[in-house]
């Protein structure tokens, strides 16, 4: 099995509902994983995989709301496909505010919910894609030394290396070092480049150190 082969998560307190749809994500080639129980969901840390949650909205005792609330408080990111027996348009505006991506109201199609699933999914792998692309960018931005850390702020900033020389008191040779060293490490093929990773990393004179 791909160890990171998407995950549909499914909670719905009706066991008929989570069998319709174990039957239907499996019939598109997809595993899935099943709860009766927001708190039964929660007590699972998911796994680090392209993922998305079929969450029925009327759950008793933590709701579906409730729980993507908590999911929030918890920094877990996986898209919220909501489903509910009832046509609630203010609870459906609550959900989609809060970032649910599709909200179903029963009987809705397998193909709705199907299309509602690849899409989820598909925006949760975007997100774990920036997510680590963040990651490998701040790592090599701690790699940096203190002095070569000051030395890219300033250079994102748009000052010459003689204007940075100054700024730091010491030579402008001093500065070209850093500045190559600062562009090998931060992996930056231009200074373009090295600015929209400035940028990303909120990195500024007086910013990020």
């Amino acid at each position: 099995m791909n160890p990171k082969e998407p995950i549909v998560f499914a909670v719905d307190d009706d066991p008929s509902m989570r069998e319709a749809i174990t039957a239907l994500v499996r019939s598109a080639g997809l595993k899935v994983l099943t709860f009766g129980s927001a708190l039964e969901f929660l007590a699972r840390r998911p796994p680090d995989v392209p993922s998305c949650l079929v969450l029925d909205v009327g759950l008793p005792g933590l709701s579906g709301l409730d729980l993507q609330s908590r999911m929030a408080e918890h920094e877990i990111e996986i898209p919220i496909v909501f489903i509910t027996g009832r046509g609630d348009v203010p609870t459906s505006v609550k959900a989609m505010k809060a970032g649910a991506l599709e909200y179903l109201t029963k009987p809705f199609s397998d193909q709705d919910l199907l299309a509602a699933i690849a899409k989820a999914i598909e925006r949760h792998r975007g997100t774990r894609r920036r997510r680590a692309e963040m990651d490998a960018l701040n790592s090599r931005y701690q790699s940096l030394t203190p002095r070569e850390r000051e030395v890219m702020a300033l250079v994102v900033a748009g000052m010459l290396n003689k204007q940075i020389a100054a700024e730091l008191g010491t030579s402008e040779i001093t500065i070209k070092v850093h500045r190559g060293q600062v562009m090998h490490k931060m992996r930056a093929s231009s200074l373009a480049d090295l600015v929209r990773m400035g940028e990303r990393l909120g990195v500024g004179p007086g910013e990020k150190t």
